[in-house]
């Protein structure tokens, strides 16, 4: 199959609006999508149709499929039954910071920082998101900009990795925090 075959699907949360992912689709791919309700693309690696979430369990069941005015990309609204992305993050377009957390979280690799603190258990994360606010608030209220931004950064990724511990997402944050806006 020639890669010119192909579509771009987009994938989007069909609650949030999220872009999760951009995957390919071709005639067959689109096929199955309508008949089966679930996404199923076109792996340009592979060179095979693929069913997402048939290995993962992480399955796009579709609410809505949109094509575009040209016939050359289309949209998926979905409803998420697991992370859409391969490393573990709910979006392919999380922070380059949050899919690292998540590929850790996924994978355990030995010698990780990261599997290492979430094996230890969701507390192990909370004490170190506690140290790291206490550091960054005593830069803050006194020391150079540099320490103040280092301890931020440590800050932010104990939180990432806390997050992981407990199985959220970054993503549920920023919505929070939207809610708060008036």
């Amino acid at each position: 199959m020639a890669d010119s075959d192909l579509r771009a699907a987009i994938v989007q949360n069909a609650e949030t609006n999220e872009v999760l992912m951009l995957a390919w689709m071709n005639d067959e791919a689109l096929e199955r999508t309508r008949e089966t309700g679930q996404a199923w693309f076109w792996s340009r690696s592979r060179r095979e149709l693929w069913h997402k979430g048939a290995t993962s369990g992480a399955f796009l069941d579709v609410e809505e499929l949109r094509e575009d005015c040209d016939d050359d990309a289309i949209l998926l609204k979905v409803r998420t039954e697991g992370p859409a992305c391969h490393t573990g993050a709910q979006s392919c377009f999380a922070p380059w910071l949050w899919r690292r957390v998540a590929e850790r979280a996924k994978e355990r690799p030995q010698g990780s920082y990261v599997a290492g603190l979430l094996n230890e258990g969701p507390s192990a994360a909370a004490r170190k998101v506690g140290e790291e606010g206490v550091e960054a608030a005593l830069a803050g209220a006194g020391e150079s900009d540099e320490r103040l931004i280092s301890e931020l950064a440590d800050l932010w990724f104990h939180s990432y990795v806390l997050l992981a511990a407990r199985g959220l997402d970054p993503a549920q944050v920023e919505e929070e925090l939207k809610r708060r806006i008036r």
